[in-house]
């Protein structure tokens, strides 16, 4: 009896058709249950696979339609040029101007980048380094390592150095009245606040604010996007129901 033959040709049919599609899709199209089947038939096609969603979706490379950056996304699931998500992080943290912080590349790839860069880092592909707090990730070989976290470190000073010239005033007094100012704030006005100098700031503004006003970054993002949605309860430092709930007292029996 004759083994069964499969065609790639019908895989390649598929995808120019649905653009995208699951492995679980692709054995059905192709008449198989074996998932080695497929990807040995997808290995003769010129194919990736997503970096998002798990690596879960597959294409052809002729299809992808890539930015500058590199990326290119269909229907939400994202796919690299360079390919896994381990790639990708890696490629973009090392060509990078000035490294990258965690929140800035989750931004940037859309997708959550945490373990990537752990795994990077653990497998000394990348480096990690203190700015001001917050870990900065940058390329591993130690000259691009050290322009990276230079960049980094005069961008950073940047905002005040900047805001101080024009008030005629050093850099450390005006950080001090920032942080004396801020310190007055309730938590609302505070996490508004850093919000607000967030969008001043622009891109890498969450990491910025959360390095030089001492907080975790999401509340920064929080700030922001509150700001962005008019989600402000006046009068009120925490939303309605939070906080802790009240006592009841007990009258004597």
């Amino acid at each position: 009896m004759r083994p069964l033959s499969f065609d790639p040709n019908v895989l390649r049919q598929h995808l120019r058709r649905h653009t995208i599609a699951t492995l679980d899709e692709l054995k059905r199209a192709l008449g198989t249950t074996v998932d080695v089947t497929v990807f040995r038939k997808l290995q003769t096609l010129d194919y990736l696979s997503s970096y998002s969603h798990r690596g879960a979706y597959y294409t052809l490379r002729p299809l992808a339609r890539f930015s500058p950056e590199g990326l290119w996304s269909h229907e939400g699931v994202w796919f690299s040029r360079s390919g896994t998500l381990m790639a990708t992080t890696e490629a973009f943290v090392t060509q990078s101007s000035s490294g990258y912080f965690a929140e800035e590349l989750a931004r940037a790839l859309h997708v959550e980048v945490h373990d990537a860069l752990r795994a990077l880092t653990t497998q000394g592909r990348l480096r990690r380094t203190d700015v001001a707090g917050v870990y900065l990730y940058t390329a591993a070989e130690s000259t691009t390592h050290r322009r990276q976290v230079q960049a980094r470190r005069t961008a950073h000073a940047v905002p005040i150095a900047v805001a101080a010239a024009a008030l005629q005033i050093g850099p450390d007094e005006l950080g001090a009245a920032i942080l004396l100012f801020y310190s007055l704030l309730d938590e609302q006005q505070r996490r508004l606040y850093a919000g607000l100098e967030s969008l001043r700031l622009g891109h890498g503004g969450d990491a910025q604010l959360a390095a030089f006003l001492g907080v975790d970054p999401h509340t920064v993002a929080r700030g922001r996007q509150q700001l962005l949605d008019h989600d402000i309860a006046a009068g009120r430092v925490r939303r309605a129901g939070g906080g802790r709930p009240p006592v009841e007292k007990k009258r004597p029996t």
